[in-house]
């Protein structure tokens, strides 16, 4: 391998977000596109956090509510908040997020494992937490943490 391919290796492309106050990130290859919110229809009888659906160039897209999805309250969308849309299991599926951040660059050597003490749905979407200055970021996997729910898929 060469050190070009090593050092690509090593790091990782993270689009980081905050959502129910506290900060997270995903990989960028599990995102398709980030969308500003707009108006959204609620959609009766769909589980709790699922919040809404949009139209996203024809297609009818279910938007979870990712604070409420994982406990931490439900998110009251304002100027600031983002659509992340992702390509699950070939259907999309968006997630409301109260702000993105930042796109950054980790080496996989500061992805630390999770903690175990959390509940059985955040230990199994999230998969590691990076440390950076004073922040802690969990990473997040969106094809763990819609798993573990109905099948939204549009």
């Amino acid at each position: 391998m060469s050190e070009v391919s090593a050092a690509v290796s090593d790091t990782c492309e993270l689009i980081a977000f905050s959502a129910a106050g506290q900060e997270f990130c995903v990989d960028v290859h599990a995102v398709r596109e980030i969308r500003s919110y707009t108006a959204a229809t609620p959609m009766p009888h769909a589980p709790p956090y699922v919040c809404c659906v949009v139209n996203l160039r024809g297609t009818v897209l279910p938007i979870v509510d990712l604070g409420d999805r994982l406990g931490l309250g439900r998110t009251v969308p304002n100027a600031r908040s983002a659509i992340i849309v992702a390509d699950l299991d070939g259907g999309l599926v968006g997630q409301l997020v109260d702000a993105m951040s930042s796109i950054m660059t980790a080496r996989n050597d500061q992805l630390q494992p999770a903690p175990d003490v959390a509940s059985a749905l955040a230990r199994s979407c999230v998969t590691a937490v990076l440390a950076i200055d004073d922040r802690m970021i969990s990473l997040l996997s969106l094809q763990d943490i819609l798993a573990q729910g109905a099948d939204l898929a549009a």
